[in-house]
């Protein structure tokens, strides 16, 4: 073949992918628009991964609904328990290293007695707070650990259920600030600094758990749905920088400070970016975070009562029918956040809404789970 006909070829064939990858752009928005509309979302940011590689990054709608102020894809959101990964893989470089174990006793870890007082011979082990299988509750909140002190609460036997530890799975945001603590006491460093240090640095990311560390005007405004007024009100409490807390902050025990359970400000692509990591078994491009073992420990159902791992949960067709994916969702402020993905077929989605009207559809945020399936649809699909 001439060199002429071949480039002509060549030309073609990138015509082609460019007009069928502009096509499912155009898809896919017409449905999120449609989505927002019907879900009265103020901004939606998404992010789509195919064979392994970033191909779609969008932002709609608002990050200031009282300016106006349109939400684009430098903005970062606070992604509430989606967190929760990142914590639990702070704490499999830890075990990997050798300064703690998966199966000891917390109470060792944090340097104070942790015990069911139903069950004072059972030890509650570093995996079942990673599991929400410690049987520990929010009752009575879980930004303080004095909680959990008899010495200082009278009522600290509230924060435990009837059930033997180790024994049945309940979501608890208890166990994720436990666990950030015991990261900052295995390490020496400062919970935020030491997930910002061997995370987000190693992979390039920006973002973290510390306000003050970031810049502010990247922050998109979070916005909790009344139903009564039918109105948004922001909420002013999500990104506060706990300053007065921070300056007499106690390390290996003010960690809940920082919210290790659901405390990350991020963006969509840099979440993605995330998500590959762990889609490729703890390795993005040459940089490796976890290892292979660490990794699968993770997306390992810990029992067979439940599909949730070490922080990440496997879904066999709840979002997408038919189609199994592992990842999180996060939802706090009236922020809703998901991030999911097929290890094998090497594909994933990043979802964030910073404000909506919720409605749960098959146990997930309307939202969250109609864009998923329409960027499922469009992208991965290329329907």
């Amino acid at each position: 073949m001439k060199a002429w006909c071949k480039l002509w070829l060549l030309i073609t064939i990138i015509f082609v992918c460019s007009n069928s990858l502009s096509a499912q752009h155009d898809k896919a928005e017409k449905a999120i628009d449609s989505i927002m509309q019907r879900f009265q979302a103020v901004g939606v940011s998404v992010a789509v991964v195919k064979n392994n590689k970033l191909v779609y990054n969008q932002s709609f709608g608002y990050s200031n609904l009282q300016h106006k102020t349109p939400l684009t894809n430098e903005n970062i959101f606070r992604i509430a328990s989606i967190s929760k990964s990142f914590t639990a893989t702070g704490i499999m470089q830890l075990v990997q290293a050798g300064k703690i174990s998966l199966q000891q006793d917390i109470s060792e870890l944090l340097g104070f007695t942790i015990r069911n007082p139903k069950f004072p011979d059972k030890v509650i082990t570093l995996k079942m707070l990673l599991a929400h299988r410690s049987s520990l509750n929010d009752k009575q909140g879980y930004f303080v650990l004095d909680i959990l002190q008899p010495d200082k609460n009278a009522d600290w036997a509230k924060s435990f259920n009837d059930y033997e530890p180790g024994t049945t799975y309940q979501y608890c945001n208890l166990n994720f600030n436990l666990t950030g603590t015991i990261i900052e006491r295995a390490s020496g460093v400062r919970f935020d600094n030491y997930i910002v240090q061997n995370i987000f640095k190693p992979l390039n990311l920006y973002g973290g758990y510390c306000n003050d560390s970031l810049d502010s005007k990247r922050f998109a405004t979070l916005y909790e749905f009344n139903k009564d007024s039918n109105q948004f009100i922001a909420a002013e409490n999500a990104y506060h920088p706990r300053r007065e807390e921070l300056a007499k902050y106690v390390m290996g025990y003010n960690t809940p400070v920082f919210s290790p359970t659901g405390g990350v400000k991020i963006s969509a692509h840099d979440l993605a970016q995330y998500m590959m990591m762990h889609m490729n078994k703890g390795k993005l491009k040459k940089k490796k975070i976890i290892s292979k073992k660490s990794a699968a420990v993770m997306q390992t159902a810990y029992a067979t009562d439940n599909d949730y791992g070490l922080a990440l949960e496997v879904d066999n067709d709840k979002i997408v029918s038919g189609v199994k994916l592992t990842g999180h969702t996060g939802s706090a402020y009236g922020l809703y956040s998901a991030m999911f993905f097929n290890p094998k077929e090497k594909y994933g989605f990043v979802v964030i809404t910073n404000g909506c009207k919720p409605e749960d559809i098959g146990g997930m945020n309307g939202v969250l789970k109609e864009t998923i399936n329409a960027l499922h649809r469009h992208f991965i699909l290329n329907l």
